[in-house]
């Protein structure tokens, strides 16, 4: 299954591959939106913390959340596909689909020898080549068959959708650069409290919301997030001492206060003292004084969060099996994007650039039902000297790629939505 990293906090920079898969039937390129989130969103580290119950948000602020998320991510797809449909028609290929959604159609219409849909299912999307359809009227030797063009024409056709995503996220980061600049975070020492559960173990110790924990036993003077969680988590009912910073009241002056917490025993045996934990950051937004400096800070942010995209999803990889539990799908990306787009305007920006990149890492990955699998075959053909691949052979792995994405698709959508907060309010 295939990855992503998107991280709860949202306010400073958020490692996130999304992972998209795509597949080939009859030649035709679909991606559907699973995502491997390996901090279960929108909680920061729930093994630590049960959030408090927040005021239910206002319900048109929530859809009008839910209505950009989407939005971003059907955006997105178009782009996606619109690099194959475009590729293909600057080739003389002939295109016969061009979907967004799957299922039945919403709506449709034809222009010339294509047909356009909008489907039920918001999977993701398609474009269908007339390859293998015996009713085209296009006959099998037709040079214009996207199976019959030469293997340079069919790497472009099949890598422009990656391509598409990559200039896409280009260009929204240039606008994120030109509108409200680009955020620069610092970290800074220790780990910040946002949060402290009334009736907790940290609220019994006198922890507040807006402590940094600066120092805990065993540990070097620098606490990470990962290394605090471990330590309150082998620390069930035995004292740990903090040592915290805090902001003396209605002054920006900080002091320094020893905390000694004693974690509460949670079903699972291991210690919970009841706090939403992130890093220690200090985000500063830079504004372009011009075009040049525009592009730069643009260059220089996509290169970031490139780096981190496919980073995180090299890490995802080599530690698949202990990151498989936490994979979710569509549902749980457009409930992320819902609580950026509530957050800020440039958080929006930034989800929908680490999307796209996600969706370009993803989609390059030498796997069934995914474009790097497509382009894996066909450089296999080139170096066969252009024999081609039995045409069974080549339908036998697709399908059974795309049988398993759209199995495991159904099931994270099932399990995203139950795992939504006001369905588990429900239930």
């Amino acid at each position: 299954m295939i990855t992503t990293h998107l991280s709860p906090s949202l306010k400073h920079r958020f490692p996130s591959p999304l992972h998209s898969t795509s597949h080939s039937h009859h030649h035709h390129h679909h991606h559907h939106l699973p995502v491997h989130l390996p901090l279960p969103l929108p909680r920061r580290h729930r093994h630590l913390a049960k959030p408090a119950g927040a005021a239910a948000p206002d319900l048109l602020a929530s859809v009008e959340s839910v209505a950009s998320a989407a939005s971003v991510l059907a955006a997105i797809v178009l782009v996606h596909e619109s690099g194959h449909f475009l590729a293909a028609a600057s080739r003389g290929i002939h295109v016969s689909q061009f979907s967004i959604g799957f299922g039945p159609a919403l709506a449709r219409f034809r222009l010339g020898p294509v047909e356009y849909a909008l489907r039920a299912i918001p999977l993701g999307g398609y474009v269908g080549f007339p390859d293998d359809d015996p009713e085209s009227g296009f006959a099998p030797d037709d040079p214009d068959l996207l199976r019959n063009r030469p293997v340079p024409d069919r790497l472009l056709v099949v890598s422009a959708g990656v391509a598409a995503n990559l200039a896409f996220a280009f260009l929204i980061v240039y606008a994120q650069a030109l509108t409200v600049g680009v955020p620069v975070q610092a970290q800074l020492p220790g780990v910040l409290v946002p949060e402290v559960i009334p009736g907790s173990a940290a609220a019994r110790a006198g922890l507040l919301p807006g402590d940094i924990i600066l120092a805990v036993p065993g540990a070097a003077p620098d606490p990470s997030v990962p290394v605090l969680v471990d330590l309150i988590k082998a620390s069930p009912s035995k004292k740990v001492p903090l040592t915290v910073s805090r902001a003396a009241p209605g002054t920006v002056d900080r002091r320094s206060v020893e905390v000694t917490v004693v974690p509460d025993t949670s079903a699972d045996g291991m210690g919970r003292i009841g706090v939403q934990l992130s890093p220690n950051v200090m985000v500063t937004r830079v504004r372009p004084k011009n075009l040049a400096d525009a592009t730069v800070l643009a260059v220089r942010e996509f290169t970031l969060l490139t780096g981190t995209v496919f980073d995180g999803l090299r890490q995802t990889l080599l530690n698949f099996s202990q990151s498989a539990e936490k994979v979710s799908g569509p549902v749980a990306i457009i409930a992320v994007g819902a609580e950026v787009a509530r957050s800020s305007a440039d958080g929006l920006f930034q989800f929908a650039a680490v999307i796209n990149l996600n969706l370009a890492a993803i989609n390059l990955l030498p796997l069934p039902a995914l474009d790097g699998g497509t382009l894996a075959l066909i450089l296999l053909e080139a170096a066969r000297g252009g024999r081609k691949i039995p045409r069974e052979v080549e339908q036998g792995i697709m399908s059974s790629g795309i049988l398993v994405v759209l199995m495991v698709g159904m099931f994270l959508i099932v399990r995203d939505t139950l795992n939504l907060d006001f369905i588990k309010e429900m239930l």
